[in-house]
């Protein structure tokens, strides 16, 4: 496989422990994994209880019993049985323990929406393994990790809690989800609209699939991002990358980029060079997915917009090429040594260990593929190409599938949703993936909520004092949503008895 194409082809995925050897490229753009926010909101105790309900681990065949235990939380501290609502979290790719703890907006509404909490983990990840500790050892056990048996796992469990807990029948459901858990959010409503009453699909790129946004938007909004936040700053990474290959080129080039970048594995062959610019390449990725206004301690403790942070090291693309390579150094050391107690940078320990980096390589490699591309110009990395017959190589090599383009937009309609109607999709204006998100109104119903200054999620975090006005004003626009939809289902319920 050519590196010039290797970086795109494996963006999203992240398979450490796969049985193929992997480049850290495949982490760089697992940004889908990102929690909802890195610390609770301290005003609140997140008191919850943990359930199981056994649930089919097939529910559209007929020639299987075979059941899996599913893992959801409950908060119901603020919840009333007269009048109340149910906030329904659909569970993405991780612990749901970490989400729910890490969803701090859930917990701030609860009282004023008389709201149940419901977390639900989605099916191979966290606790609820279909096949146990065997989920992943046979690539035939992972033929129901799918998106569609999700939501199905979804809908039996509303219709579980509505059976069997006293006062739930008759109260709405709305879902909530950030990232993929947003993209689940939506299409659960699109699909099960009898279930739930709206969704709000927080930083849900739902058109970052078969095209229908260009490869490259997502790299050109981390780009923006750097530029906006220093005098040639992006410059400066675009001309880093020759600049490391220049070194590397010169016979005591890689142990003095290994000292020079206090690299704990020091660079042995010319193809670690590759690695290494996908590593520096997937941190000024993850800085800008995470560019909160507030120091932060979520992939790694942060200070307050680390973008900015970090460009402040990185302002004159003139110098000579080991200053710059210096200065990036200087950059990286923000998100990898913050807290000044690294002894060294590890280019194998860039997220949370709370994300099912497995479960979601087999999903990349199926259903959620997602073309991404760079060209150098538009965007200040390496050209490297979207080619579809090389990553489905990869994906038969590494799972025995082959990937289906076009399957998650004929399944959910791509751009052709105006039929359905109350889903809130939020994105940030940092957030690079806005760019395969709903940022314009479709329908009355089908609102867009931009936020600027806002990155990944930032409505889903909790309330924090350093908050920008325009994350508070989203959020309220949110509930206002919400208790117009809990309004409406009670209309409607009266109407009917």
């Amino acid at each position: 496989m050519g590196r010039r194409t290797f970086l795109p082809l494996l963006l999203a995925l992240l398979t450490p422990g796969a049985a193929i050897p992997v480049p850290p490229a495949v982490r760089a753009l697992n940004n889908l994994h990102l929690s909802t926010s890195s610390t609770s909101h301290p005003a609140i105790v997140m008191e919850y209880s943990i359930h199981y309900i056994q649930q089919k681990v097939d529910h559209f065949g007929f020639n299987t019993d075979k059941t899996f235990n599913q893992r959801y939380l409950i908060a119901d501290k603020h919840w009333k049985k007269d009048g109340g609502s149910i906030l329904f979290y659909t569970g993405n790719e991780g612990d749901i323990i970490w989400f729910c703890n890490n969803t701090g907006f859930m917990w701030d509404v609860a009282e004023e929406l008389k709201a149940m909490l419901v977390f639900a983990e989605h099916r191979y990840y966290g606790k609820s393994l279909p096949f146990g500790s065997s989920s992943f050892k046979d690539s035939r056990h992972l033929n129901f990790l799918t998106s569609e048996q999700a939501l199905a796992d979804f809908a039996e469990l509303i219709t579980h809690l509505r059976k069997t807990i006293p006062g739930a029948k008759n109260q709405p459901v709305i879902a909530l989800g950030g990232s993929y858990g947003g993209m689940l959010a939506a299409w659960f409503r699109m699909k099960f609209p009898h279930m739930v009453a709206g969704a709000l699909a927080a930083s849900a790129p739902i058109w970052q699939f078969d095209n229908i946004v260009p490869c490259g938007v997502f790299m050109e909004i981390v780009t923006t991002d750097y530029r906006k936040s220093g005098p040639n700053c992006s410059e400066c990474i675009r001309r880093s990358w020759d600049a490391i290959n220049r070194i590397a080129e010169n016979g005591t080039g890689l142990p003095w980029l290994s000292e020079t970048l206090h690299l704990c594995t020091p660079l042995k062959h010319t193809q670690d060079i590759q690695n290494l610019k996908d590593w520096i390449s997937e941190t000024w990725i993850n800085l800008a997915v995470v560019d909160y206004p507030y120091e932060s301690n979520f992939l790694q403790p942060l200070p307050a917009w680390p973008v900015k942070v970090v460009c402040q090291y990185l302002k004159d693309p003139s110098v000579s090429d080991p200053q710059l390579l210096q200065n990036i150094f200087q950059a990286l050391n923000i998100y990898y040594n913050y807290t000044g107690q690294a002894r060294c940078l590890n280019m194998s320990e860039t997220s949370t260990s709370s994300l099912g980096s497995l479960g979601w390589s087999y999903q990349a490699c199926t259903e959620m593929v997602m073309p991404f591309c760079t060209n150098g110009i538009d965007d200040m990395f390496e050209p490297h190409s979207w080619d579809l017959e090389e990553f489905s190589d990869y994906c038969f090599r590494q799972w025995g599938v082959r990937p289906r383009p076009s399957w998650i937009t004929t399944l959910y309609g791509g751009k052709n949703i105006s039929s359905h109607t109350n889903i809130i999709f939020s994105n940030g204006d940092l957030d690079p993936w806005s760019g395969g998100g709903v940022t314009k109104d479709i329908t009355d119903t089908l609102v867009a909520i931009t936020i600027p200054e806002g990155a990944h999620h930032l409505d889903l975090r909790a309330n924090n004092a350093f908050d920008p006005t325009t994350v508070v004003l989203a959020r309220s626009m949110e509930v206002r949503y919400m208790k117009q939809w809990i309004k409406d289902f009670y209309a409607n319920l009266r109407k009917k008895h």
